[in-house]
């Protein structure tokens, strides 16, 4: 009993060791060198030619079958962007199909009506927002930013002094300590 023992904790000590699958998203190779949905792809496309070649005369015939065959192979073999051609077809699908997203242009309207004519109404200079120094928020944010910074050292000289507000830096020159 006592050897039993000793044996079963020794085998309790040793870590268990698993194997991880690799390459799970590689798919299986079942029909020779072609997956499933390869051959289903391929044989459908080898189907329709074969029903074209049988319905038809060869002369209308061989188009279609060349577009079937270009179409069933580009399905099985083609990647587009390290994607499978289907998606890309579905998602071509989706765009034609669904809504698209159009953003009014304030300033093309505005435009527009001045061509045509129409006085377009301005706010007064009290109401109109103009940007301190940028149509980008975060190029003003970087420049409030880099004037603190500039203000905090000390190295803001007179000149760029306007108004109580320092002037931003207009070249990499301006910019030398």
């Amino acid at each position: 009993m006592g050897l039993l023992a000793a044996r079963s904790s020794k085998l309790s000590a040793i870590p268990m060791q698993f194997q991880v699958p690799q390459f799970i998203e590689v798919e299986d190779k079942i029909f020779g060198p072609l997956t499933f949905k390869q051959f289903v792809y391929v044989a459908g496309g080898a189907g329709a030619a074969y029903l074209l070649y049988r319905i038809l005369p060869l002369y209308l015939a061989g188009p279609l079958i060349l577009g079937v065959g270009g179409l069933a192979a580009a399905l099985a073999f083609m990647q587009w962007n390290g994607r499978p051609f289907i998606l890309g077809l579905e998602n071509g699908f989706y765009f034609l199909l669904h809504s698209k997203l159009y953003l009014w242009n304030n300033e093309a309207q505005g435009k527009e009506q001045e061509k045509k004519g129409k006085a377009v109404p301005i706010a007064a200079p009290s109401q109109l927002y103009v940007p301190k120094l940028s149509e980008s928020k975060l190029h003003e944010l970087s420049w409030s930013l880099d004037i603190k910074e500039r203000i905090a050292a000390g190295v803001a000289e007179d000149r760029e002094h306007q108004g109580g507000v320092v002037s931003p830096l207009r070249t990499a020159r301006d910019a030398r300590i």
